[in-house]
């Protein structure tokens, strides 16, 4: 990814609320394999632990996911991990890398730059938007009889539920809301066999990196220009994206100061 400074974020604490936020995460690896393409891309909604915001801690966090066994990504980690002897349970030897983007995003048209634009022309379109990208490594488990994997499978699913209801759907059971579904609302038979066809995802986190590039490059009456052109979008997007270019050009501002 690359980090303009301008639009790098620094903070591990920020850059972990992004992915709280926005759990659907783009899982990219580069495996050899004698079946399936060498690159392979697959969108998994992630469970985030955290262990530290210290950019020098070697270990920050884990993610924790699933996948269907039938995903073609699947049946490259048990081939990787079958053909160099590794039982389920085990670390894959190629780092992988997960991209995390946020839900607010937007074309920019030059129109927006409202002082740069009459004065000289020199604008072009862009892109506003968040991303966060994390690198590390993977332990994979893909038989669900075995102790160790029934168990973290067991876990991911119920959390990654939990924090879905709750987070994403709001269901909390509180000031009227609903009650969250639970894992054990379904026959306990019916998800044994559910865990028989995931293999289940825990990446630790060794690197992460982000930005938020939200016009925090542009002079401060473009990027007035650009929260008004938001805001008449007249959309939830548009104000979401305005909002969080005000915020940007408010902490560039005050890094200044």
């Amino acid at each position: 990814m690359y980090l303009r400074a301008v639009h790098a974020e620094t903070s591990i604490k920020a850059l972990f609320e992004l992915i709280q936020k926005n759990p659907l995460g783009v899982l990219t690896t580069a495996i050899p394999s004698t079946t399936q393409h060498f690159i392979q891309s697959s969108h998994i909604p992630w469970v985030l632990d955290i262990i530290s915001d210290d950019p020098d801690a070697p270990v920050k966090g884990r993610l924790r996911g699933h996948m269907a066994r039938q995903n073609p990504h699947s049946k490259t980690f048990i081939e990787a991990l079958n053909a160099a002897g590794l039982p389920s349970a085990s670390p894959l030897q190629q780092e992988v890398q997960v991209l995390f983007t946020a839900n607010p995003h937007h074309y920019v048209t030059p129109k927006f730059y409202t002082e740069t634009k009459p004065a000289t022309a020199k604008v072009v379109p862009t892109w506003n938007y968040a991303a966060v990208q994390v690198h590390g490594k993977a332990t994979i488990y893909h038989d669900s009889s075995s102790p160790e994997s029934a168990e973290y499978l067991q876990k991911q699913i119920q959390d990654l539920s939990e924090l879905c209801e709750t987070s994403v759907m709001g269901y909390t059971g509180e000031g009227g809301r609903p009650d969250s579904w639970k894992v054990t609302d379904a026959p306990e038979r019916y998800i044994d066999i559910m865990k028989k066809n995931i293999v289940g995802i825990e990446i630790t986190i060794e690197d992460i990196g982000g930005k938020f590039k939200m016009s925090q490059e542009s002079t401060k009456g473009d990027r007035e220009g650009v929260i008004q052109g938001f805001e008449n979008l007249g959309t939830d997007v548009g104000r979401d994206v305005a909002a969080l270019v005000r915020e940007r050009g408010e902490m560039k501002d005050a890094a200044k100061k």
